[in-house]
């Protein structure tokens, strides 16, 4: 179920980014004095007293009409000047508060009131969402009583912070949590949930339409044409199915030239939040990028299962062992997701097309696996026998016992003398031994190791 997204939004360099890095405790977002640092929008999840929501940075919104000679954007060596790129901020960022269950508006006592600000308290207002106002920058007492004027917008009673000091972030934070509104609970179904993701352009819509038979989705040779996610219901081998296209994730940073494109990075997690299993589309005429690796840890982040699409494939001009070479470079780059299955197909020729959802079928049945305990603690104690656990300072790492609490993906807890002494590489050891032992193809496995209670 996706958790509750919170956007912040305002004018650009009245402090976003700032109060984005104190909330969630690392300095993720870019902060820079010049206006218009941040390009797209960033997210990271967050938590405060028990409450765990998704943070969104957006880039400053100024309601800039798009330039009117349009004929410019078709000149892929055009500069795009700052109005233009004030205007992709604003189309990206008017995104998220779509997308946003509770809207966060900062603005700067520095500056006071500006036409900006006005017009963008104009359009939360009609937003029909909480809105909540963020006096930031109030480093002193004179700015703090110069947030009083901050009434004027019609947001109600401003939060005076300092999100370079972090003063008054805890009694925004309780605000923000507090307007969270109710979240529907999410009915359990045997329903299979997949969600086509991948960088623009890469056939994911291709492939949707090749799946159901007909053009439910606008296919476009324009990178980022998807704009919202589109979900489809069909039965696949008396199974039910809902298919979810979503636009193409870019890196945080990439502009592209031509038409102005929405960025729908927040759509696209929506739809991996919401999905079991995510089909990841990579184009085989350009092999696998960056961006593939960028999206594919969203996937294993949210801990859901995955087929690896390698689509276009009848572009690549092919000899007797084109298919291993290419699977083993696959393979390489994206190493951290070295279980999933891996699917050549063409969605233009519609060859192989029904091979990726085959594949969900039994990653699913693989997310569901359950080990009997029993079995489990053998394997610990052969894998301890055939390799030593690490020892630190004359003391040795020792196992006493494992189970799995959970699937779905699945969960093995190990019970230790010392949690601290694992090291990565016994964790993927075991990690192995266990994949060796029972299929678990298509699926991100956790492993937790905790002090047994007698240790404590």
């Amino acid at each position: 179920m996706p958790k509750p997204l919170i956007a912040i939004v305002g004018r650009p360099n009245v402090g976003k980014s700032t109060l984005f890095n104190r909330i969630i405790g690392q300095r993720l977002a870019i902060v820079d004095a010049q206006p218009g640092t941040t390009r797209d929008r960033l997210y990271a999840d967050a938590d405060w007293n028990g409450v765990e929501f998704t943070l969104v940075d957006t880039g400053g919104l100024d309601f800039i009409p798009a330039p009117r000679d349009s004929s410019r954007h078709a000149d892929p060596t055009h500069a795009y000047n700052p109005a233009q790129i004030q205007q992709l901020v604003s189309q990206q960022a008017q995104v998220a508060i779509e997308q946003a269950d509770v809207i966060v508006f900062v603005a700067a006592t520095t500056d006071g009131i500006t036409a900006g600000d006005l017009d963008v308290a104009k359009q939360l207002r009609h937003s029909g969402k909480p809105v909540i106002l963020a006096a930031n920058k109030a480093d002193n007492l004179k700015r703090e009583l110069d947030a009083v004027e901050f009434y004027q917008f019609g947001l109600g009673e401003p939060f005076i912070v300092s999100a370079m000091h972090g003063n008054g972030v805890g009694d925004l934070l309780d605000k923000m949590v507090e307007s969270i509104p109710a979240q529907p609970v999410e009915v359990e179904s045997d329903e299979l949930r997949l969600a086509i993701v991948g960088r623009p352009n890469v056939g994911k819509s291709s492939l949707l339409n090749a799946l159901i038979g007909q053009e439910r989705a606008i296919v476009s040779d324009i990178p980022g044409t998807t704009r919202d996610m589109l979900d489809t219901h069909l039965l696949w081998k008396d199974q039910p199915v809902t298919l979810i296209d979503t636009a193409g994730i870019r890196r945080r940073g990439h502009i592209a030239h031509g038409e102005v494109e929405q960025y729908s990075v927040l759509r696209a997690l929506r739809a991996i939040q919401r999905s079991n299993i995510a089909l990841l589309v990579i184009d085989a005429s350009d092999g696998v990028t960056a961006q593939d690796a960028h999206v594919g840890q969203y996937v294993v982040e949210e801990g859901k299962g995955a087929v690896i699409v390698v689509n276009k494939w009848d572009l690549v001009q092919k000899e007797s062992d084109t298919l291993a070479i290419f699977e083993r470079q696959v393979r390489k780059a994206l190493d951290f997701m070295a279980w999933a299955p891996i699917e050549f197909v063409s969605a233009k020729t519609k060859r192989r097309v029904a091979a990726p959802l085959d594949a969900a079928l039994r990653v699913r049945e693989a997310m569901q696996r359950r080990v009997p305990t029993g079995e489990l603690n053998e394997l610990v104690r052969e894998a301890t026998a055939r390799h030593a656990p690490p020892s630190r300072h004359g003391k040795r790492l020792r196992f006493y016992y494992a189970t799995q609490p959970s699937v779905a993906p699945p969960l093995f807890v190990f019970f230790v003398n010392d949690p601290d002494m694992v090291h990565f590489s016994y964790e993927r050891y075991l990690e192995n031994l266990i994949r060796e032992r029972w299929d678990f193809s298509g699926t991100p496995v956790r492993m937790a190791f905790r002090r047994r209670e007698t240790e404590r």
